[in-house]
């Protein structure tokens, strides 16, 4: 794992995309009472330890190089995050890796999804396209017509309707996009 991407901060206009702190623990227990976050997360924070949990899991993901999640920060809005944008790979070297992302419902319409997005896709093509990776995939439930929005704005097609599987109830779409 190079330090570069163990210790990446990005910025795209107004965003910065940074690693995850400690003291973030309040925003990320705040953005996960909102029930949106909740149905598209695979690791749903309910509590203070949970959010504990989930900043180590982050800080963790990225020494091992398998998982680059940053806090989303508009500068225009403050210093705190406002979303989160993360890419994961299901092992090293995988020529696929999963993007996911979530904002907080005030910001929700602004724009700042899909650019936060675009940013880390474009820095994960810089990053390890040349260590194999050919293809980003962002899966979310059939019913999130928000998703698929954001997924179009940042260059990712619809690829295929996937039938239901745990944790999912519901069909889930899969956008992708090449490198």
């Amino acid at each position: 794992m190079n330090a570069h991407a163990r210790d990446a901060r990005l910025s795209s206009g107004s965003l910065v995309l940074r690693p995850w702190r400690p003291g973030d623990l309040g925003v990320l227990l705040d953005a996960y009472r909102d029930p949106a976050v909740q149905a598209g997360s695979r690791a749903p924070v309910a509590d203070e330890e949970a959010a504990a949990h989930w900043l180590r899991a982050q800080e963790e993901g990225r020494a091992s190089g398998l998982r680059h999640s940053f806090a989303v920060v508009d500068t225009e809005l403050g210093a705190g995050p406002v979303g989160n944008v993360a890419l994961s790979f299901p092992e090293p070297g995988a020529p696929s890796a999963e993007v996911g992302y979530w904002t907080v419902a005030p910001v929700r319409g602004r724009g700042i999804a899909p650019r936060a997005l675009e940013a880390l896709s474009g820095w994960a093509s810089e990053t390890f396209a040349g260590a194999g990776l050919v293809r980003l995939e962002l899966l979310h439930q059939v019913d999130n017509a928000a998703s698929c929005r954001v997924a179009e704005k940042a260059g990712y097609a619809l690829a295929e309707v996937l039938p239901p599987a745990p944790p999912w109830p519901r069909e889930g779409h899969r956008h992708t996009r090449a490198l």
